[in-house]
């Protein structure tokens, strides 16, 4: 039996044991708590005030922070759109569900935690953006509203052997500036969150699940005129660059060849990044926006809601831009819970990624999850200390193969296919200028107890063979039909 097909037919019998012998969801709607998620596209969370960078504005974020729990060091489990958001979606790593870069071809079909939440009588709601492996409408939500899908092929430069260069990429870092119709869509999305939870939310007998996913601060980088204004002057060159020993990493090699980002001028450098300010300042109004109902209609009392993003946003670093990186900047994203079960201003250090955000969902309004999903609920995190540990991967385009990463409390293992390992001591080295690897004779006692770690969830090799081999499955496909 395949992978897939078990992990289908485990996922069907749970489901059917979270039923009663009448076929009726357990559900207990006294006291119901719901949850609203709110998930930004390409969001570093270094940039907003709330983690402390001196001038990005983000006062709804740190409202959030001052009624809640700000995790420190929270991960997605792949920096890049799809497979980062088909893992949240699936509650399986991507190695598992192998979706492993944009391409939409290939792709298996598993359920989502939308139809497990429905199935146990929760009201499970996905507004915008879905980017997964299986068209949202058919992913068995109650009510889907806005939905976007990735069409067929999908992204068609993931081949990593020889490594793919982008076509018609030049002039990406042109565009920023002001627009007056900048994210307009992503108004749309917040109106549509709002209007459903005045007409319908606040009347819903069950408890609900929705999902807010907003494009912004992904680029382009243009920007309402007057957030554009308000970061004037303020836009500035990466303090770390090509010069640093990071940089010349084959990985981050492969990503500035990839994009053709080494061409960048230095006002177009200084504009992106102003506008990427703006950016987060926009999403920053629109969780403004969403907070500012829940409070008129009077469902803050009893809602859980959860500001993060699907991945972060390198913004120049090393030479390096988007995504595709398990460097900090790029596998970071912010998480922030407030309302019942999390305390209020409470800052907490232990590593946590978007599937135990996931998790925190059916921890909520108290449901049942699938058991061999990945995750732990936020609610009890906040009580652990530093020293937890945490997975996330990359197998997708602009490096030559894949890579796995492993952390616990201040310590961080990249460890990569076809280039040297990489090993941060984060508190000493939060910047990752240093890497203390050398070789696995003289590596210190940390580097094997994480290397452990990876190879209890994974074999590393045995993977990047496996996502090596679907790839070029794909690129067949593209050649044959997509040329």
């Amino acid at each position: 039996m395949r992978r897939r097909d078990f992990l289908k037919g485990i996922l069907a019998t749970t489901c059917y044991s979270l039923l009663n012998h009448n076929g009726i969801a357990n559900t207990n709607t006294q006291g119901k708590t719901n949850v609203i998620v709110i998930m930004s596209d390409e969001h570093n969370p270094m940039y907003s005030s709330v983690y402390g960078h001196p001038f990005v504005q983000t006062p709804n974020m740190e409202r959030m922070a001052k009624n809640g729990v700000v995790f420190e060091n929270a991960y997605c489990p792949s920096p890049l759109c799809l497979p980062s958001r088909s893992a949240f979606m699936s509650g399986l790593y991507p190695h598992e569900n192998q979706c492993y870069s944009n391409s939409t071809l290939l792709l298996d079909e598993f359920p989502g935690y939308g139809e497990v939440l429905a199935k146990q009588g929760v009201y499970s709601v996905h507004i915008g953006k879905a980017d997964v492996y299986k068209n949202i409408e058919e992913m068995n939500f109650k009510e889907v509203i806005r939905g976007w899908n990735r069409d067929k092929p999908g992204d068609t430069y993931i081949s990593r052997k020889p490594l793919a260069i982008r076509e018609n990429i030049e002039k990406r870092e042109t565009k920023w500036g002001p627009r007056s119709d900048a994210h307009y869509n992503d108004q749309i999305i917040i109106d549509s969150a709002i209007d459903w939870l005045k007409q319908k939310g606040v009347s819903l007998s069950q408890p609900f699940v929705m999902a807010v996913n907003i494009l912004v601060p992904h680029f382009p980088l243009y920007a309402p005129p007057e957030l554009w204004e308000l970061y004037n002057g303020k836009g500035d060159l990466p303090r770390y660059g090509v010069e640093q020993p990071t940089a010349h990493h084959p990985y981050s090699a492969d990503l500035r060849a990839h994009f053709k980002t080494d061409t960048y001028s230095t006002r177009d450098i200084i504009g992106l990044r102003q506008g990427y300010y703006a950016c987060v300042t926009l999403v920053d109004q629109l969780i403004g926006k969403l907070l500012d109902t829940l409070e008129k209609t009077g469902l803050i009392e009893n809602t859980v809601v959860i500001s993060t993003s699907d991945h972060g946003e390198m913004l120049g670093k090393f030479g390096m831009w988007w995504k595709c990186s398990l460097l900090e900047d790029a596998s970071r994203v912010p998480m922030i819970a407030m309302g019942p079960g999390f305390e209020k201003g409470k800052r907490v250090y232990a590593p946590v990624t978007l599937h135990d955000l996931q998790a925190s969902l059916f921890k909520a309004v108290g449901v049942e999850r699938p058991s061999y999903w990945h995750g732990e609920p936020l609610q009890d995190i906040q009580y652990q200390g530093p020293n937890r540990f945490v997975f996330t991967e990359y197998h997708g385009h602009g490096t030559r193969g894949s890579a796995f990463m492993v952390r616990k409390g201040e310590w961080k293992l990249i460890w990569n296919s076809d280039a040297p390992h990489q090993l941060f001591n984060l508190h000493e080295d939060p910047h990752e200028l240093n890497n203390l690897f050398t070789d696995e004779s003289n590596a210190p006692s940390i580097y094997h107890e994480l290397k452990d770690y990876l190879y209890s969830i994974c074999d590393p090799v045995a993977e990047t063979e496996r996502a090596e081999a679907k790839i070029q499955k794909q690129l067949e496909i593209i050649k044959k039909s997509y040329s």
